[in-house]
Parts: structure tokens; C-alpha cells; sequence
């Protein structure tokens, strides 16, 4: 196996020779020969090694073989423990994923401050199948069946292509010590029970069966390069726009495709959509509908789907004292000029010339609210605001974002698109105003 690993690691993982590699060690028989692997082949190497506080007496023995072995072969070892059981019903999670949650995060933490390059984790060939059945049982798409990967980042797993049995004929030849975990015989869990009960036999049926599992995965995952590139032509095609903070979706184009439900669950899955059915009958909802996903909302717009964080939308309600020049707006990344002008000042869509005399200041800008109404400049009698924004084709997402301008509560501008007929001077004004929105960035 060392000379397998020796070649695997020319082949591969060349990178690793030149680099400060951190090794997850938990004492058990995998994570032990990868130790050992990468001592015998002069790897820059530090270990680490979490105590989860799980197993009693046994956790703090495994503690004690790895803290023994680093001692006698002079390799940093960095130790920490976790009261994982009581972080796993605070965050009501299970315990495995606790655990990982907190080793991984622990591991990032040490990589900042001690400067590794790559953290190494002893995943194996078998661990690999019992993920691949995990998902199966469980309901998946190709990138669940395409395995744990070699390269996440950070992490490799320079022994993912070897097995269980060659891992074990490596130690026991080598006479390495590693400790057994009593909870791996519970079959309680998922894994646990597919690791004694179902793989041994499928292997009973076919004795190369774990050499056919890598030949399929390793199909599938071409299989899944090759859709990740097609995926790319298909979001030029429906993607109109990508800003900072939304993406816009042409409905009409993802209709023409052959299958719009699969090809919108390629688009929307890392975005933590899983309701698939929701989302194919979003497309043909009303304009305004909108899903969520843990992190971010899709919501209907006319001929689009606009894909936008999750977030409240910001409440703005502030006062501009007469005195100020410029007043900034830090959530909407804008400030408002205010000038004393004369009534050949010129306007544009960003600002507006005002009756100064019309004005009560202090003068506010805040979020619409239900009943706002005003006198749009051009027309006569009132609107709506509701109305309004359902007249410019605004979306749900632009009339959150919307700002007014008020003077004693009525509303002067609906900032950066139409003035109220009260406020705009007439062939009797004599004193004007002129405010101007500007790029918060750029305003002085």
C-alpha cells in the first residue's frame, strides 16, 4: 500500500510534497495509517485531534494513543475537546453532524492561525460506498450518488481510492496501533447498519462488487462534469441579468426547454431550493408569487423569476433637518444632495426642483407603508402608491427597496421616479430647492 499511496501521490496529489499539512487523527485504524503513510513518506505533517466527549473513558483513550504517538515520533499535535451532545439538541442537530460541524470549523480555525495549506482526513473507499447508499436509500440527484469528493478546498482525502480490507492489511502488517470505536457495532445507525449488514453481501454476491462501485462512480462523476458544462450554455441562455444582489431568469426561455423542472433543480439546488414541483408552478403563477429556500426567495416578476438573498426588507425612516447639505442613506448606498438653486436648474430622473416655501421640514425619507397615496406630477388627482408601482411594473423586490420623500407625512418624491404635483414650483414660486440622489460611494 505504501508503494500504491507513493505513486497516488505523484499522480495526484504532487501539491502535498511542497506543503503544511494538517492531519485529522481520531485513533482510529484509518485515520492511523494515513499518519503513518504520511510519515513514511516525509510529509510536512502536524496532527489534530477533537475529543467529542461521546464515549466517556474511551474518548479520553484515544486522546491518550494519539498524544503517545505524536510524542514518540516528534509531530505537533493539536488537541481540543467538545460538548458535542449538548451543541447537537442546542442546534437541533444530530450528533453527527454536529460533530463534523464543530471538527471542520475547528480545523478551519487552526489552518488561519497556524498557516496549513491542506487538512488531510483519512475517508476511504468504503466510506465513499456508504455514502453513495446513504443518499440512494434517501432520495437523491447525480451529485448525491457522485460520492464524497477527493479535493473540497481545504480538505483532501489522499486515500479515498483504497479500501477497508487494504487499509487494515497495511496496519496489521506495519503493526500499527489504532483503537476501536464501540459505537461503530451499533447498527442503530444508517451507516453502522449498511457497513455490517448490506455491503458484506453485496460483496457475498459479487466479490469485486467495491471494483465495480469505483468504475460506476467514476462514470457518474464524468457524467456530472459533463452536465456541469451544459448547465453553463443553459444559464447563458435564461440568465438576463447578474447583479450583487439578484439574478434575473427569463420564463419564456426556461419554457422552451425540454424539461424545465429538471433544468430549474440543476439551477436553483445550491441555492437550497428543494420543493421542485412549487417551483415549475411558479412559472406560470401570478406576477409577485414568491418560495423560499433556507437562505434565498424566487419571486415571480411578469416574464421573470428574480433569485435574491433571503433578508427582511430594510425599514427606513429618517429626518433631514434644514441645515444639511447632504444626507446619506448607508442601507440603500445613497445620499440626497439638497441645494438652494434658481428655477433654471436642470433636473433628470435622479433629481428634482421643489418649492422651498412648500416644504415643512423636518423632511423624512422612509419605506412605503399600506395607504400611501400621492399626487403623481403629469396627472391629476391621486394614486395609490400600490397602484402606482403596479403601473410601472415595479417588482415585489423594487417596491420593498422603494424610498419617499415626505414633508409632513405626504409625499414630495418617490425617490428617483415621480414628484408629487404639491411640491413642484409653479409660475408664483420664489424660492427653490433642488435635491439630487447620488452614489453614496461617490457623494462627498
Amino acid at each position: 500500500m505504501l508503494k500504491s499511496f507513493q505513486n497516488l501521490l505523484q499522480a495526484k496529489f504532487s501539491f502535498l510534497n511542497e506543503s503544511h499539512l494538517l492531519v485529522a487523527v481520531s485513533g482510529g485504524l484509518d485515520s492511523m495509517v494515513l499518519v503513518d503513510l504520511c510519515k513514511k513518506l516525509d510529509l510536512n505533517i502536524s496532527l489534530a485531534h477533537c475529543n467529542f466527549k461521546l464515549r466517556g473513558i474511551e474518548s479520553n483513550g484515544d486522546e491518550d494513543l494519539i498524544k503517545s504517538y505524536s510524542k514518540t515520533h516528534s509531530i505537533e499535535l493539536f488537541t481540543t475537546s467538545f460538548e458535542t451532545d449538548s451543541y447537537a439538541r442546542s442546534t437541533k442537530q444530530s450528533i453527527q453532524m454536529a460533530a463534523r460541524q464543530l471538527r471542520y470549523e475547528w480545523f478551519e480555525s487552526l489552518q488561519e492561525e497556524h498557516g496549513f495549506d491542506f487538512v488531510l482526513t483519512a475517508h476511504h473507499a468504503d466510506d465513499n460506498l456508504e455514502t453513495f447508499l446513504i443518499n440512494l436509500s434517501r432520495g437523491t440527484g447525480l451529485e448525491g450518488l457522485t460520492g464524497i469528493p477527493t479535493i473540497n478546498g481545504s480538505i483532501v482525502r489522499p486515500i479515498l481510492e483504497f479500501t477497508r480490507h487494504e487499509i487494515l492489511n497495511f496496519a496489521t502488517t506495519q503493526n500499527l496501533k489504532w483503537r476501536e470505536d464501540s459505537s461503530n457495532n451499533k447498527t442503530t445507525y444508517l451507516r453502522n447498519n449498511l457497513r455490517h449488514s448490506i455491503i458484506p453481501l453485496l460483496k457475498e454476491i459479487n466479490p469485486s462488487f467495491i471494483d465495480s462501485f469505483k468504475k460506476t462512480q467514476e462514470y457518474l462523476n464524468e457524467s456530472q462534469s459533463v452536465l456541469e458544462d451544459y448547465i453553463l450554455e443553459i444559464e447563458d441562455r435564461v440568465i438576463v441579468s447578474v447583479s450583487e444582489d439578484q439574478i434575473l431568469y427569463d420564463i419564456n426561455q426556461i419554457q422552451t426547454l425540454n424539461n424545465p423542472k429538471a433544468y430549474m433543480y440543476l439551477l436553483l439546488k445550491p441555492y437550497g431550493f428543494t420543493d421542485w414541483n412549487e417551483i415549475t408552478f411558479l412559472l406560470g403563477a401570478q406576477s409577485g408569487k414568491q418560495i423560499s429556500s433556507t437562505s434565498h426567495r424566487l419571486i415571480k416578476n411578469r416574464s421573470h423569476l428574480i433569485l435574491c438573498k433571503l433578508e427582511a426588507p430594510i425599514e427606513v425612516d429618517v429626518s433631514i433637518d434644514s441645515s444639511e447639505s447632504l444626507f446619506r442613506i448607508p442601507s440603500h448606498s445613497i445620499a440626497l444632495k439638497i441645494e438652494s438653486t434658481n428655477s433654471n436648474s436642470t433636473t433628470s430622473r435622479e433629481s428634482l426642483l421643489l418649492d422651498t416655501e412648500s416644504l415643512k421640514f423636518p423632511l423624512t425619507v422612509r419605506s412605503c407603508k399600506e395607504g400611501d397615496h400621492f399626487y403623481p406630477s403629469g396627472m391629476t388627482g391621486k394614486k395609490k402608491l400600490s397602484k402606482f408601482f403596479k403601473d410601472e411594473k415595479m417588482s415585489l423586490l423594487d417596491k420593498e427597496n422603494a424610498l419617499l420623500l415626505c414633508s409632513d407625512d405626504q409625499v414630495v418624491w418617490v425617490l428617483g421616479m415621480r414628484a408629487d404635483n404639491r411640491f413642484i414650483p409653479t409660475n408664483k414660486t420664489t424660492k427653490f430647492v433642488k435635491i439630487s440622489i447620488e452614489d453614496n460611494a461617490n457623494s462627498h
